[in-house]
């Protein structure tokens, strides 16, 4: 019997039925806990075996949070301090691996598990300050509404990284030179430019914030509002004169 099992000949489905010939029964007892399975084997003939195996142990999963999320949390980490971004993140309706909301010290915990590196506000003065809308409004002299609406029609660009993370201004020498006291001469309110240039207003906005049209902001006296420099046509040598009426040649 053990030459014939032990046979280079001997395939495995020639052994399975080797078995199936000689075995009459086996009888399992799983023991989980202990992560062991006791076995009587009865051979044909009466004969029995008993014999202990180990089960292999199951581990579950490690616990992780999302990467969706961790990559979020990497790219708002360039901006925003740890309290900012658990509050991105609990208004997008994220959760952590555990099922629970966002607070600082669990964005710092997961921060350092994935090696990600602390905001560092130093960065941003270097490429001018990033503000809040409130914070742009007071520092160019005007109301927030005022900034909410020029940043949706583009006279200035703003940041926003996720949706739930909150507008931010970069307030740059240019951006502080766009809102003044007075306009320079010559410039035109916005129902003036769309007449001269015989376009809508939301053309002369996108020609604005292509950098085709120059523009200010006037934020002081009775005339508050954008004021556009439009170049009007100089006169050519070819032009016939306009003749004036009454005039004695």
């Amino acid at each position: 019997m053990g030459r014939v099992w032990s046979a280079p000949s001997t395939t495995d489905k020639d052994r399975k039925e080797l078995l199936r010939t000689l075995v009459e029964e086996v009888v399992v007892e799983v023991e989980r806990e202990e992560h062991k399975a006791a076995l009587v084997l009865r051979w044909r003939g009466g004969a029995t075996t008993e014999l202990v195996v180990e089960l292999p142990r199951a581990y579950p999963p490690p616990i992780r949070t999302d990467e969706e999320t961790v990559d979020l949390m990497r790219r708002l980490a360039v901006h925003y301090d740890d309290a900012t971004i658990a509050g991105i993140l609990n208004r997008q309706g994220r959760r952590t691996a555990t099922g629970e909301r966002f607070t600082r010290g669990r964005v710092s915990s997961l921060r350092t598990s994935w090696k990600i590196a602390r905001h560092d506000s130093s960065l941003d003065e270097k490429k001018g300050e990033l503000v809040t809308i409130a914070e742009a409004a007071k520092i160019l002299g005007v109301v927030p509404s005022t900034v909410h609406r020029w940043l949706g029609d583009g006279f200035i660009a703003g940041e926003q990284l996720t949706p739930g993370a909150p507008w931010r201004i970069r307030v740059t020498d240019d951006l502080r030179s766009r809102f003044v006291e007075e306009a320079p001469p010559g410039w035109l309110a916005m129902l003036e430019a769309t007449r001269a240039l015989g376009v809508s207003r939301q053309t002369v906005l996108q020609r604005v914030k292509r950098g085709e049209l120059e523009a200010v902001h006037v934020r002081a006296g009775r005339r508050k509002g954008l004021r556009i420099k439009v170049e009007r046509p100089q006169p050519s040598l070819f032009d016939e004169p306009q003749q004036v009426e009454g005039a004695v040649c």
